[in-house]
């Protein structure tokens, strides 16, 4: 049990938007539940259109909670018949684009977020939020003077100063390079729990969420589908839509042995898990990218079908014996020609296993 205070508490939310005939209503977030502790990060992790930022929208009072009820320190916020104004909320905000203002310098534009002070105060308040985001050498540069994690660091630190009870960062790395957004996210988490802040991001980058996130939950069609630790989504996944939207993976087919083991094309895999399944059933297996390993001792052979340098390591795309194809992550020196075969091994820890379809 979490003796932290729960800051954070959705129960059966759901979010409807006018349809296009101006009549009929559509769902996007549909019986949602969620919880955040005090100096938790959470994330909705998800692909365009699965409701992610309308749970944003709704948690700061911009959209209307149509069923269901949202609770900040236990304070009913939103349900279909109480909508607490957004500035009563405590809650900050950092959009995709960051919003920073263009005519005001650095410091000038985290102090606008802090309000009802005195102007002196105003200002050391914004000068030690600039400090805790590594930013003191820039207080008197324009956003345009600054590169994109600059300024998204600038973003978090005007959210932050008010001190809110609850920080909403939709999708803040989105505009920024693809190399930068996980080593950013990064960056982000240490500032966000040096200061005990808790947060609530929407994104659709896997790494990004990986990065950030305490707790990860997966939508589709509105819902939360698995709410989770990231290691547990990676390696538990509850159903075959985690499965196969968390990482990169491929389900082959398996048959149930005696003594909690599973065979496939490869050889045999532990359960280790408590399962329904019958000696004789037959199962789909999803096999990981770190599953299988390059073994030049292996009698198992497989053809390499393609391959992609990623620096330290090669993905290959391997084709077994049986034309099943598979995914094996290997250093970059072992450097195979496209049709070579080579010795493959399973090397799962964590097995998973769902009925076919």
């Amino acid at each position: 049990m979490n003796s932290k205070a729960v800051l954070l508490t959705i129960k059966d939310l759901e979010v409807n938007y006018p349809g296009r005939d101006g009549r009929s209503r559509v769902c996007a977030v549909k019986h949602l539940d969620l919880e955040l502790v005090q100096g938790e990060i959470g994330c909705l992790l998800g692909s365009s259109g699965c409701g992610k930022s309308s749970v944003l929208r709704a948690i700061c009072g911009f959209e209307p909670a149509d069923c269901g009820e949202i609770y900040l320190r236990e304070k009913l916020v939103s349900s279909p018949s109480t909508r607490i104004p957004t500035n009563q909320r405590r809650v900050g905000m950092v959009f995709q684009d960051f919003a920073l203002f263009p005519h005001l310098n650095v410091l000038e534009n985290i102090a606008f977020g802090i309000q009802d002070v005195p102007i002196a105060k105003r200002m050391g308040l914004a000068k030690r939020w600039l400090e805790r985001v590594s930013l003191s050498d820039k207080a008197d540069a324009y956003p345009h003077e600054l590169s994109g994690g600059q300024q998204q660091r600038v973003a978090l630190a005007r959210a932050m100063a008010p001190e809110p009870d609850l920080i909403l960062l939709d999708e803040p790395f989105s505009s920024l390079d693809i190399d930068l957004r996980e080593r950013l996210a990064g960056e982000m988490r240490d500032i966000l729990k040096a200061n005990n802040i808790t947060a609530l991001l929407v994104t659709h980058d896997q790494l990004e969420a990986f990065a950030i996130a305490d707790k990860i939950g997966v939508m589709k069609n509105g819902k939360i589908v698995q709410w989770d630790a990231p290691y547990d989504l990676y390696h538990r996944p509850s159903n075959r839509y985690v499965a196969d939207f968390i990482g990169r993976g491929i389900f082959i087919k398996g048959i149930i042995q005696p003594n909690d083991k599973v065979k496939i094309d490869l050889g045999e895999l532990d359960l280790g898990q408590i399962h329904q399944n019958q000696i004789g059933d037959l199962v789909d297996v999803l096999l990981r990218e770190d599953d299988v390993q390059h073994d030049d001792d292996s009698p198992i052979l497989a053809e390499v079908v393609s391959k992609t340098f990623r620096g330290a390591d090669f993905l290959y795309t391997l084709k077994l014996a049986s034309g099943i194809t598979v995914f094996a992550l290997v250093p970059s020196h072992h450097n195979h020609a496209i049709k070579e075969k080579i010795g493959v091994r399973l090397a799962a820890d964590h097995v998973v296993t769902f009925k076919p379809e």
